[in-house]
């Protein structure tokens, strides 16, 4: 049971690849949460959505099976209102009826089918939370995902169109290896149609938002945290070792050469590299490499808060409609 004046909320964060889980106590009146429960599953709901436009019974499958665990996980924790919000791939899909239809069954409350602008501000929130003027702002908040890649440009505080830019572009993990790398290591014919595809989505990004007059650029989520694992040499992945770690532009670079050169079986061998990510870190670390690249950032500082925390945040401060259970 939370504490007097915390409240204890669950948040699931659905997205193209993994499937996380956060039960934590916040205090919205400090500003406070404290974490109780963090669980990431590598479900792969949006398996070939970028080819079907359907979420493939198998994907569904996996996910329901994930999802009655951490609905057992919430109950045991007490927690008294959930959000569940997903993100690209169920936007994508014709058949996310299926999916709305079997949330409801196994959480008994409505997935939140965000856009990417509710995407990119509920990262922002989850990222910035806690960084204060240290690094300095304003923060380009970078987002890559499975299927897509959110960018919010703002200060801390920022929230929805108050102060924030934000940008959604379907350029992300899964959805860039399952169209252009397709051998194991990809050819250079294929890497250059992936930098091509996500340099083409940097430039939209660059037109619609001044990515130029951020003075810190933030990365978030699994490919981010990943890289930054790989390039801090760790044998196994340490969240601690990797928040708020730093990583240069040329650092960036030579990890992502490498990824992309690597086969199959070198990656896996990499502890700091979870299973699922195997065969899509390589188009992830191409995303991030491109951005520090086009965009001119020399350094980018990576967090583990991510829109996970903004989900959980968003219960509290009225930002989501959450559901209680009873």
């Amino acid at each position: 049971m939370a504490e007097p004046g915390r409240r204890r909320v669950a948040a699931i964060d659905c997205g193209t690849n993994s499937l996380r889980l956060l039960i934590a106590d916040i205090d919205p009146g400090r500003g406070e949460m404290v974490d109780l429960h963090r669980q990431m599953e590598i479900v792969r709901l949006g398996q070939g959505v970028d080819a079907t436009g359907r979420l493939a019974p198998e994907a569904l499958a996996r996910t329901f099976a994930m999802l009655e665990q951490y609905s057992k996980t919430i109950s045991d924790s007490g927690a008294g209102a959930v959000r569940l919000v997903a993100t690209s791939a169920t936007r994508d899909a014709s058949n996310a009826d299926e999916f709305a239809a079997g949330v409801r069954r196994i959480l008994g409350v409505d997935p939140e089918v965000v856009t990417g602008a509710e995407e990119a501000s509920l990262s922002f929130s989850g990222a910035t939370a806690e960084l204060g003027t240290l690094p300095e702002p304003p923060f380009l908040v970078v987002d890559i995902g499975g299927g897509s890649t959110e960018f919010v440009l703002g200060a801390p505080g920022a929230r929805g169109d108050n102060g924030l830019s934000a940008m959604s572009m379907n350029i992300g993990c899964v959805r860039l290896t399952e169209r252009h790398l397709h051998d194991d290591p990809p050819t250079s014919a294929q890497v250059a149609a992936a930098t091509a595809d996500t340099d083409a989505a940097l430039g939209a990004v660059a037109a619609a938002i001044p990515v130029r007059s951020a003075r810190t650029l933030v990365g978030l989520a699994g490919s981010v945290t990943t890289v930054t694992a790989v390039a801090l040499d760790l044998t196994g992945y340490d969240p601690a070792r990797i928040h708020h770690a730093r990583l240069s532009a040329e650092r960036v670079h030579e990890v992502t050469v490498r990824l992309l050169t690597q086969g199959h079986a070198e990656r896996a061998a990499n502890g700091a590299i979870h299973p699922g990510r195997v065969d899509v870190i390589g188009a992830g670390a191409l995303i991030l490499d491109r951005i520090m690249n086009k965009f001119g950032f020399a350094e980018m500082v990576a967090s583990e808060h991510d829109i996970l925390d903004g989900i959980a945040w968003s219960i509290v401060t009225g930002a989501g409609d959450a559901a209680r259970r009873s």
